[in-house]
């Protein structure tokens, strides 16, 4: 069991790569959103929630195995904040390129409340939720910024 959480932690491995492994988390959740962006935004909703439940598990479960918090090569938190990040977004290389550093720009520098759930709430449900803000804030700025310019 501790290899399927590791894989569902570290993005199947993607975690691992070298230099800024969020940096190639967040990549993975680009190409979740590429091969899922076509469903309707409610069945978009509920993968993207099940991956967070699924994620929160294997994020904590991987904590165990590597016995140290937040580990860097836990991604599956930038994944599902990626996937929010880009939620609704359209098929267009600009606006997801736009999505992936606005996503990146809100996981690094963490505004509240983003900072504060990292540093506040640990386990799992730590590791997930900073993204999840950091992907909601992404995904705000992203759709406001279609709203004003097309």
């Amino acid at each position: 069991m501790d290899n399927f959480y590791m894989f569902i932690a570290t993005g199947g491995g993607s975690g691992y790569l070298p230099k800024a492994p969020g940096t190639w988390g967040s990549v993975v959740g680009v190409l979740f959103w590429f091969f899922f962006h076509r469903l309707a935004l409610s069945r978009y909703g509920l993968l993207v929630a099940g991956l967070f439940i699924l994620g929160t598990i294997a994020a904590g479960a991987a904590e165990k195995i590597m016995d140290r918090p937040d580990p860097g090569p836990v991604v599956v938190d930038e994944i599902v904040g990626q996937m929010i990040a880009l939620a609704g977004a359209p098929a267009n290389p600009i606006i997801v390129i736009l999505g992936f550093i606005f996503f990146r720009f809100f996981d690094i520098l963490k505004p509240l409340p983003v900072g504060w759930l990292d540093s506040h709430i640990h386990g799992g449900m730590g590791i997930m939720l900073d993204d999840v803000a950091a992907g909601v804030y992404a995904m705000l700025l992203l759709q406001l910024g279609l709203w004003l310019f097309t």
